[in-house]
């Protein structure tokens, strides 16, 4: 093992010319920063290791000079392949500007990638970014008009299109860990997250090549706990202890106890967010949390998602999750994002990948950038910006459903709020919906026919895709549809049946949304009017999502009816009210036994047309629906 341990200048030494280079990291969590400064240092001062080929899954960098922007040098570089390449501008400017080939893959798929090469297999086939700029037809994840060599080739297999992405052949791992013993053995007790490193060690070792480890201690040989090593000393040839300015925990947080999980914070750890944009937007995509479900929260905007439901008191009854491998608890923001404090666990990165491409997310929350009329999805490439996808195809394709967020327009925007009203002071100077974006990350088109549920969440509107495109279907109260929506868009959406969106959103203060989600309110919704012997039934704004919700709602009415010796007449306000269509069905049969058990004549209303047409069409029998309640009620009082 003394052999093992090296200096940093001595392990950069390690590395020929022509190498193809893996490094490990997510943001600024788990980057060897030590060796990377290192392989720069040696490049400046003599001149190589040159012409390396990178590749890499999570964005690794700060958006200036740490992580793999330290690679950012005119012949350090020969080639890259990457999942996410907004944080490592200095290398993605070599690529837009043509002096490296590059390719932008799906993060997923360089993750998983990883285990194949381990074992040897020639890559793996997958679905995931067909119809999107990956797609061989749509440039196969190219950068650059010098990126010829093909990194996603497209398959029939079964009748159905799929896309195989060939493994790569990789010498050089540079990884990092927390202790390293006198075997090699390396434990990540102290760091945020596990990543891919053991699969990149293996692939790396099993291919003849080079695996070296950056860590912030040394221990004693066989002392380390056997569960807790994540890299084995077999697959390690060497070692670095590193500064510890190059081994912070984040680039934001040089060491938070909460982020290695080993113990759990107080409550409110991470600060609830001021009455803005972002807010508004998070608190609209929470409505849409599916109670007792697992969600995957991107990065920006959609960050504010996890600090809204702790602040309304929902995270003990939804899953989040991040690409990196957290599952549970309430991941962190910014330069801290992939870390997260009070979690379940914290599996392999490509393990999450599996997870999210079989379909275990029951919703997604993602950014916007740039969308256009057919519910396309741009946050990958704006002009000479590369920002790259990384997890978004996996996670966007593959969700049961998906929510995507970002103010309606860019640069300088500024809204104001009073009343429970927004105003827009000054407007953005960039659009965002656009006729056409510039590269397609999500396929609005294919979600549509597939039937995937999307919907797209601004401050001041909502948009919901169907086969025809971009429907709207919420305004903010105060907002100008002419004025201050349709003539900022690059193209005309389908107007639906426009409901206001709801006013809570925009004032400070708790909105008492865990009451709305678990149905805490469903005494005071179905209730019975002694004077009158009548049953009034409020679903306004409420949502029916499951079978659990479904019985709920029974449940609540035989507790009211089920004492009463007569039949009841019943008004149901269903005005907002939402049926998801997976459970039409039960709903239907619920209050079909329902009628059959304990009401006399039931009168129904809706000041939406398209909730009066599909109740109409899922409820049995005769439904008498009316656009306002004094209709309901006079047709009750007719019959006297």
């Amino acid at each position: 093992m003394r052999r093992k341990v090296v200096s940093a200048a001595d392990a950069a030494a390690l590395i020929k010319d022509g190498d193809t280079v893996t490094t490990s990291g997510f943001v600024g969590i788990g980057v060897p920063d030590e060796l990377l400064a290192a392989v720069e240092a040696r490049f400046l001062a003599h001149g190589t290791p040159r012409d390396l080929s990178l590749v890499f899954a999570a964005g690794q960098g700060d958006g200036k000079d740490r992580g793999l922007n330290r690679l950012g040098h005119k012949g350090l570089l020969k080639q890259v392949v990457g999942g996410h390449w907004g944080l490592i501008p200095q290398v993605a400017k070599l690529a837009v500007d043509g002096h490296i080939k590059g390719w932008n893959l799906p993060q997923g798929c360089i993750s998983q990638l990883y285990r194949d090469a381990a074992a040897g297999k020639p890559g793996m086939l997958s679905k995931v970014g067909l119809e999107t700029f990956v797609d061989p037809r749509q440039g196969g994840g190219a950068v650059n008009d010098i990126s010829t060599e093909a990194q996603v080739e497209l398959k029939e297999l079964n009748g159905e299109e799929v896309l195989f992405y060939p493994a790569p052949k990789l010498t050089v791992a540079l990884l990092r860990g927390t202790t390293a013993d006198e075997a090699g053995n390396i434990t990540m007790e102290r760091e945020a997250l596990v990543i891919d490193n053991l699969a990149q060690a293996m692939a790396v070792k099993n291919a003849g090549g080079v695996v070296i480890v950056q860590v912030e201690r040394l221990a004693r040989g066989r002392s380390l706990a056997a569960r807790d090593v994540h890299i084995p000393g077999i697959l390690v040839d060497a070692v670095v202890v590193a500064r510890p300015e190059n081994h912070m925990q984040t680039y934001k947080t040089a060491f938070s106890h909460a982020f290695t999980n080993r113990i759990r914070p107080p409550s409110g750890e991470i600060p609830a967010m001021t009455l803005g944009p972002r807010k508004v937007i998070a608190r609209r995509c929470a409505f849409e949390l599916p109670v007792n479900g697992v969600i995957n929260l991107g990065i920006g905007m959609p960050e504010g998602v996890a600090a809204v439901a702790a602040e309304e008191g929902i995270l003990d009854h939804v899953t989040l999750t991040a690409e990196p491998g957290v599952i549970g608890g309430q991941p962190a923001s910014g330069l801290d994002f992939g870390a997260a404090v009070d979690v379940d666990a914290v599996i392999p990165q490509n393990s999450q990948f599996d997870f999210y491409d079989g379909g275990g997310l029951d919703m997604a929350c993602l950014g916007l950038a740039q969308a256009d009329a057919h519910g396309n999805v741009n946050v990958s490439r704006f002009g000479p910006r590369l920002a790259g996808a990384g997890g978004f195809i996996n996670i966007s394709q593959n969700a049961k459903s998906l929510v995507f967020a970002g103010t309606f327009t860019a640069k300088g925007l500024h809204v104001s709020f009073e009343g429970g009203k927004l105003e827009i002071k000054q407007e953005g100077e960039a659009h965002k919906f656009l006729s056409n974006v510039e590269q397609i990350t999500f396929a609005g088109k294919r979600a549509a026919r597939l039937g995937q549920p999307v919907l797209y969440v601004t401050e001041r509107c909502v948009f919901r895709l169907e086969k025809d495109g971009l429907v709207l279907t919420e305004v903010a109260p105060g907002v100008d549809l002419e004025r201050d929506i349709l003539a900022h868009m690059g193209f005309t959406p389908v107007m639906g049946e426009i409901q206001e969106m709801d006013a809570r959103l925009f004032a400070d203060g708790s909105m008492d949304l865990r009451r709305e989600l678990l149905h805490l309110d469903m005494p005071e919704r179905i209730a019975l009017d002694e004077p009158t012997g009548r049953l009034f039934i409020n679903f306004e704004k409420m949502r029916i999502r499951s079978e659990e919700e479904v019985i709920q709602v029974r449940d609540q009415v035989e507790k009211v009816c089920g004492p009463l010796a007569n039949r009841v007449d019943v008004i149901v306000n269903y005005d907002g009210f939402h049926l998801d269509d997976d459970v039409a069905n039960a709903y239907a049969e619920m209050v079909a036994g329902l009628q059959e058990r304990f009401y006399g004549t039931v009168t129904r209303y809706s000041g939406s047309a398209f909730m009066r047409l599909k109740l109409g069409e899922t409820l049995r029998g005769p439904a008498h629906i009316y656009e306002t309640r004094a209709a309901a009620q006079s047709y009750l009082d007719d019959r006297g």
